[in-house]
């Protein structure tokens, strides 16, 4: 039976505190230590979820010092793991110290059983739902969507537009405001693609002076202009049986894209100083932020090869018109700069989350990640403030005004936010719409929220 138990490590060197633990605590398989070294020797040997410890262990049993360098060293060991306080009124500070460090939760002594048994169960769950939040990154960092993390209906649907053009070999435009993703889009459909194996080569066309684009685009032969020394393969060639990502297409020159028709058209192309035609093989993916059809019909950008590059056009939603999916990348992002900047436990405040809820992001997904990896290195404490994110609230959109309309989609927003809100907790998502969990999933299946 102890083999079904979850594990959990008591550190106490009261031996009659040891027993009152073991025999309340009867529902998981109980492991003992009473000093530092017999501690870690527990952890390395058991790898356990939760652990309760008394900060007060010889050497030092009157100080805190054992207690909080097990703590460290639990912690940078396996951050994960939960480690509960058990602390008298005069440990009061020490256990606060303890929070800081990273500890999760302190529980006062004399020890009321039932509630820390509730404190111990919630520190299992929360425990087991990281390892699974873990589990499905990881299987999400294998997919070629592994870049897009969203909920919202218009995104999903891009989503499944991508998987179903990926394989094909159609040029595909892809249209979306500056920073929602475009180039993560476009190495998905790369990745799809049976050119997965081959080059996925990308060029900007607004970072490139017009003198030099060409040349990058289509390389050049050994003496064409002064300073060519020697022969240099375009990006085009690169890519040869690949795929080549034209990122912000409008601003290219014209006199470009009347080449770039060409080759399109003859799958050839001649470098810069060259009379021998090349043969080249590629599939053809680009973005803009700008209306091409516009461009076109002023005569800023040829219809023709408009046409030829836009076999299949994407467009992506800005991050102000997915529902709930700002709350939801802010705690993706959260979770991989706590990572990154060994800050476990750093959390948002709730006026912290209501203003990123209610900011439009103009610069989208890219201004998100900006912010939240510079809130998460200046945040003071254990949570990250309004101040923190450095942001101001803008204008909300207009609503809709039928009566049935307005209902359904605030009970869809509000479910959505609401499990964006909790990191996808349905019982805390629930606890927040003031509903039971059967009600919520009557509700998630109604509107087809997974």
């Amino acid at each position: 039976m102890n083999q079904e138990k979850k594990k959990l490590l008591i550190i106490e060197d009261d031996l009659g505190l040891q027993k009152q633990l073991r025999w309340s605590l009867d529902a998981y398989e109980v492991i003992v230590a009473g000093d530092r070294e017999s501690a870690m020797a527990q952890v390395r040997r058991h790898e356990p979820a939760v652990i309760t410890m008394d900060l007060g262990l010889p050497p030092d049993p009157d100080g805190s010092s054992e207690g909080l360098a097990i703590l460290q060293q639990v912690l940078s060991m396996a951050p994960d793991t939960k480690l509960i306080v058990l602390s008298g009124n005069q440990d009061r500070q020490n256990a606060l110290k303890a929070i800081a460090m990273g500890a999760y939760d302190f529980h006062q002594k004399p020890c009321d059983p039932e509630m820390l048994n509730l404190v111990i169960q919630r520190a299992f769950f929360l425990h087991a739902l990281q390892q699974e939040n873990r589990r499905m990154l990881q299987n999400q960092a294998a997919s070629p969507m592994a870049g897009v993390i969203t909920r919202d209906p218009a995104m999903l649907k891009v989503c499944r537009n991508i998987e179903k053009v990926g394989p094909s070999s159609a040029s595909v435009m892809l249209l979306g405001d500056s920073g929602t993703g475009k180039e993560v889009l476009a190495r998905a459909l790369h990745q799809l693609s049976p050119r997965q194996d081959k080059r996925f080569m990308a060029i900007n066309c607004a970072a490139i002076p017009e003198n030099l684009l060409e040349s990058e685009l289509f390389g050049y032969e050994k003496g064409a202009f002064t300073g060519a020394v020697k022969q240099n393969l375009g990006k085009i060639e690169l890519a040869n049986e690949g795929t080549f990502f034209l990122d912000e297409v409008g601003d290219l020159p014209m006199a470009l894209q009347a080449k770039l028709l060409r080759f399109l058209q003859e799958r050839v192309f001649e470098r810069i100083g060259g009379h021998k035609e090349i043969p080249v093989d590629v599939r053809i993916v680009c973005a803009t932020h700008q209306n091409l059809k516009e461009l076109a019909s002023t005569g800023r950008f040829r219809e023709d090869l408009y046409y030829r590059l836009s076999e299949i056009v994407i467009n992506i939603p800005p991050l102000a018109d997915r529902a709930g999916d700002a709350a939801l990348l802010a705690h993706h992002f959260k979770n991989k700069f706590n990572a990154k900047e060994g800050r476990p436990g750093l959390n948002f405040s709730q006026d912290a989350l209501a203003l990123i809820e209610s900011h439009r992001w103009p610069g989208n997904v890219r201004e998100m990640e900006n912010c939240i990896k510079r809130a998460v290195i200046m945040a003071d404490g254990l949570q990250i403030t309004v101040e923190d994110l450095g942001l101001s609230a803008n204008n909300i959109a207009e609503e809709p005004i039928n009566l049935r309309q307005i209902r359904e989609d605030a009970e869809y927003k509000a479910v959505v936010k609401a499990l964006a809100h909790v990191d996808g907790n349905i019982a805390k998502a629930a606890e927040l719409l003031g509903i039971s969990r059967p009600t919520l999933y009557d509700l998630m299946n109604r509107h087809s929220i997974k």
